[in-house]
């Protein structure tokens, strides 16, 4: 005899149809009516009365039914207990994309915190917190990507993107309009960049460029800037790559471009660890102003979670 067996068993028993309780137990009607034989077969005995149009509970079903429900409580509060005591002594695991603030770890008090090794896309980042293999993320999400998941999102820093172009002889901010923006062919690993990149586009009347080589960082980057021979919007992805001397930045202006960096955790989350680490670092945010949008005009998908965030921000300042 099962849990999983019993845990079928009162879904049965409570819906008297095989039908809505495999739904209820996200199975097929098959599966479910066959883990109740081989239950009634352990046990020797019928637990239902069936018939073509009604099921209901035999004797040994009524019989069975409390001791059930009171070994799955069992079990459900034994599971939770062991679960909450893991919890209090496992790291805060913190997962990133390109992007932590300086000696992350001296910044957050006494919470234990686990760099997470895996560098991943921002979309990819957001779904392993959602699926609990991360519990925090430093990332970039929409609005709508964050209530899909079922995730919070604290906006930890603004960051204002610049351009990279041949030529270092002027300071002048490159209008947004003039920018060549490149989007790459592989949506797997730069697909929060591309959509971020193509709506800019389609706001300020900046050219999208594409491209299928993973340009939009490193080498290939600087060599698309000279292939263009025009500014090019940098992306928040860090570049390992020493910048040629043949080519310089400059700021963007009207609008500024903000991409803006989440703290994301999930809505249900409870472990008080990770609500400490969320607060801690929205403080070293609020100490640094890296929550503050840039002065003048800037801009933000329609999609971003922190635009009103922003807005306040600029207001108050």
């Amino acid at each position: 005899m099962e849990l999983r067996q019993l845990r079928y068993f009162v879904a049965v028993a409570e819906e008297l149809h095989f039908g809505r309780a495999a739904q209820r137990l996200h199975i097929s009607g098959p599966a479910l009516s066959q883990q109740i034989v081989a239950l009634e077969r352990d046990l020797g005995a019928e637990l239902f009365v069936r018939d073509r149009r009604s099921v209901r509970l035999s004797q040994s079903g009524r019989t069975l039914l409390p001791d059930a429900r009171r070994m799955l409580a069992l079990a459900d509060d034994a599971k939770s207990r062991v679960r909450q005591a893991a919890e209090i002594s496992a790291p805060v695991r913190l997962g990133y994309v390109s992007w932590l603030p300086d000696d992350v770890t001296s910044l957050v008090g006494d919470v234990a915190v686990r760099i997470d090794e895996w560098v991943l896309p921002s979309h990819v980042q957001a779904d392993r917190v959602a699926e609990g293999s991360l519990d925090v993320a430093l990332t970039w999400v929409t609005a709508r990507q964050a209530t899909e998941r079922g995730l919070t999102s604290h906006l930890l820093r603004a960051e204002q993107l610049g351009a990279v172009l041949p030529g270092v002889d002027s300071t002048e901010p490159v209008a947004a309009k003039q920018l060549r923006i490149l989007v790459d062919t592989d949506e797997s690993a730069w697909q929060s960049w591309n959509r971020f990149a193509r709506e800019l586009a389609a706001d300020t009347g900046a050219r999208v460029v594409d491209i299928d080589d993973g340009g939009i960082t490193g080498p290939a980057f600087y060599a698309h800037v000279r292939r263009l021979g025009a500014a090019v919007l940098a992306s928040p992805k860090r570049h390992t790559a020493v910048p040629p001397p043949s080519l310089g930045q400059r700021l963007v202006a009207n609008p500024v471009p903000v991409w803006t960096w989440s703290l994301v955790h999930r809505n249900d989350e409870e472990r008080a660890a990770v609500h400490a680490l969320v607060d801690a670092l929205l403080g070293v945010a609020g100490r640094h102003g890296w929550r503050t949008p840039p002065v003048g005009r800037w801009w933000t998908p329609s999609d971003d979670p922190h635009r009103r965030v922003l807005a306040d921000a600029a207001e108050q300042r």
